[in-house]
Parts: structure tokens; sequence; C-alpha cells
């Protein structure tokens, strides 16, 4: 089930599932579910998406009965709820100029805090929330190609993200370990032009004292938690590396983090959030 704020990017993320191969409906109303998915089991379809887009109060309350009717069929929906700030929602549908579903003759904002009323149930047990308010269309692409790309197994799938704090936490990750701690490469002339996408920047970050200290203890930390966290449902993890700016340390270390996990047998996916911006 592909739900969240209007603007956030849901119809993004049913494309990108589209192209995954998944059989994506959009706009079923919640109570129409069941019916969906006897058909889908008549038809084989194994992989099925819905867009579940919120326009009442009514909508809202038909999910309980609609969610324990599935139960009752075995089938237990996986929620993605995509969401974005307000001024970002407001300034996506300015630039779209298309009102949102709750709007009517009012005002954007207060549409969008309805909206988000409504749906606060819904994201407060949401299997994966991702934020859009600093992703690209591809950035989240990948997102959702990592988590929806392939058969669900019994590994936890980790997504990997290096930011700066200088443009704010990603809010929708999970942990966050900061990495400012580390020599800059910045002030390192020859360094600077680069990114820890490179070479000379990867081997002087790697280099440094507690750098490689840190990822042992992030491995040993994730061999303790992702299990817990498979056991308790929670299939996708966000890890967050950030640096000043996600140009140099956090990009370094981010890599690096994803190879050692990667060779541990863990799906990993990275994005650079603030790569470029700087």
């Amino acid at each position: 089930m592909i739900t969240g704020m209007s603007g956030a990017g849901r119809r993004t993320a049913a494309h990108v599932m589209e192209d995954l191969g998944w059989y994506v409906v959009d706009n079923l109303p919640a109570i129409l579910l069941p019916n969906l998915m006897g058909v889908a089991k008549v038809n084989g379809l194994h992989r099925v998406a819905v867009i579940l887009d919120v326009r009442s109060s009514a909508l809202v309350e038909q999910l309980p009965l609609t969610f324990s009717t599935l139960a009752g069929d075995g089938i237990e929906p996986e929620v993605l709820f995509i969401e974005a700030t307000d001024a970002v929602i407001v300034k996506r549908q300015e630039s779209s100029r298309r009102p949102l579903p709750l709007q009517g003759d009012g005002r954007l904002v207060d549409a969008i805090v309805q909206e988000r009323r409504l749906l606060s149930t819904l994201r407060a047990n949401a299997d994966m929330v991702i934020d859009t308010s600093n992703l690209t269309v591809h950035q989240l692409g990948s997102r959702i190609a990592h988590a929806y790309g392939g058969e669900r197994d019994q590994m936890v799938r980790i997504a990997i993200m290096s930011f700066g704090f200088k443009n704010g936490l990603p809010i929708d990750a999970d942990l966050v370990f900061d990495v400012r701690f580390l020599p800059n490469p910045h002030w390192v002339p020859e360094l600077r032009p680069m990114t820890g996408l490179s070479e000379p920047v990867s081997n002087y970050v790697l280099a440094q004292p507690g750098a490689g200290d840190l990822l042992d203890e992030l491995e040993k930390l994730m061999g303790i938690m992702a299990p817990g966290y498979v056991r308790e449902g929670k299939r996708q993890l966000t890890i967050a590396v950030g640096c000043t700016g996600g140009k140099h340390r956090s990009t370094a270390m981010s890599e690096e983090l994803a190879r050692r996990l990667r060779a541990t047998g863990y799906h990993v996916g990275v994005i650079h959030r603030d790569l470029g911006l700087e």
C-alpha cells in the first residue's frame, strides 16, 4: 500500500514499482482492497501495489475493517508512507498548479494540515516512511527500487544515507551517526575539490584514527539490532551518516560501511543526499 501526503511523491513511487514488475492500482477505495486481492489471487498476481489517496475521514475509517478482512484471508499489507515538509509540498503544488484533494475552495496550507491529521495514524503504523523533502526524483526511485526490487527475505534491508548537518537532519533516518570527529579533507588543498567517492579522499578519511573503529562497531551494532528488527516486523532500516557538508567524510564512510555490510550478506543501498549541493 502506497500512501502519504499529496505532493510528496506517491505516484513517482508507484511508477518505479511498475517498472520493477509490480501490478499497481491507482486511487482504489480502501473498502475494495479485499476484492482486488481476490482477483489478484485468481490471476496469479503475487506483487500488487495500491495507491491509497485519502480524500475524506470516511475513507480513513474504512481502513481498520479493511485490514481486518485482509488479515482473515491471510494477507498483511505492507504500508509505504511518502511524506514531505509543508513548505516543500506548497512549493510543489504551486509549481504544478493543481489543488490538493482536500483543498476545495480553501487555502492550500489548511488542506495540508487537514490531510496530515487524517493520515497521522496510518503514518504511525507504516512499515516504511520516506521523507522526500531533500530527495530528487532519481534518489526516491533508488530508495523504492532498493526496498521493493526483489523478493522479500528474512534479512533487513539497509539504506545508508550520507548528508551534511548544515543542510539539516534527514527526518526519515532510523539511526544517525556523526563523523565530524574525523579530520576534514576540505582543509587539504589537493583533496578539497574531490568527494568521498574518490580514492584519495576515501583513503585519507579511512586512515584517520577512529574511522576503522567506528566502522567495526557499526558492523557489530547491526549484528545485534538487525535480527531484532526482523523479529519486530521492521524490514527497512535507514542509517544516516553526517559530516559538515556531506561531501567528504560522510560520503567515504557511508560507502565503506555499505561495502562491509554487503560482505556480511545484507541488502544495502547508498544515497548521497547532499553531494553536489556544496
